[in-house]
């Protein structure tokens, strides 16, 4: 997932003291050769230091007057220097995209944009990686500890890896069903084999894992009597013959 923020920055003057930075001939903004968010504006011979916002570095490629962009898209080289941080609730600096506080959730990640915060949440599956502030497949971020909370039901119920589900045939499974351990009006679906939803059948009907339909309790072993007790589920059905 390749996220595309448009936001307008305006760049901090730091005052008129250059440090002895010369201007070349040409009027522009030139990099600070150690700091890799300060950089120069040159007016006629005429050199005024300046910082990109918090978060932001500079990029003398860009080929625009704002040239303060993501530092995953800037290579600082050995401008290795940065202005202190301004962190603001979960944004360690004041602009910028960054992983969540807690190191276990990999898949959410906040945009900040001065100092304001939009939790965002990458597709199913994959993880946030910061150097290039993007989304990718677990591997290539190479994040430990994760934990993918989101993928746990509130009973503790995951969808099992090891694989596609296949059914009888032998055909992939797309949303692969499971019954309910103790529950036999409900069962789990996973939709594309990871995300869980908890779901049940009508009232009168059991889940049957072999058909992988609800269906009447006679047809179920285990589940015959599940209703007995229940004035409000309807008569049960007779089993169905082959």
């Amino acid at each position: 997932m390749k996220l595309f923020v448009l936001a307008v920055f305006a760049a901090l003057a730091v005052g008129t003291n250059s440090q002895g930075f010369k201007c070349p001939p040409k009027d522009g903004q030139y990099e600070d050769s150690r700091q890799c968010d300060k950089y120069y504006d040159c007016i006629d011979g005429e050199a005024v230091a300046k910082l990109c916002p918090d978060g932001l570095v500079f990029d003398p490629l860009i080929r625009k007057r704002n040239k303060c962009d993501q530092p995953f898209n800037v290579d600082c080289g050995d401008r290795t220097e940065l202005q202190n941080p301004q962190p603001r609730g979960p944004c360690p600096r004041r602009n910028g995209f960054f992983a969540h506080e807690d190191p276990a959730v990999c898949n959410k990640f906040y945009n900040c944009i001065e100092g304001e915060s939009i939790e965002i949440t990458c597709t199913n599956g994959l993880h946030f990686d910061e150097f290039s502030g993007t989304c990718v497949w677990p591997a290539s971020a190479g994040r430990q500890g994760c934990v993918e909370t989101s993928n746990i039901l509130k009973d503790g119920f995951s969808c099992p890896g090891g694989g596609a589900s296949k059914d009888a045939n032998g055909n992939k499974v797309v949303h692969p069903k499971f019954a309910h351990p103790t529950d036999c009006q409900r069962f789990y679906v996973c939709l594309n084999g990871i995300e869980p939803r908890d779901l049940g059948c009508q009232v009168g009907e059991v889940y049957n894992e072999d058909t992988q339909r609800c269906d009447s309790p006679e047809n179920v072993p285990g589940c015959e009597d599940w209703y007995k007790d229940d004035p409000a589920a309807p008569a049960s059905k007779p089993s169905k013959k082959n």
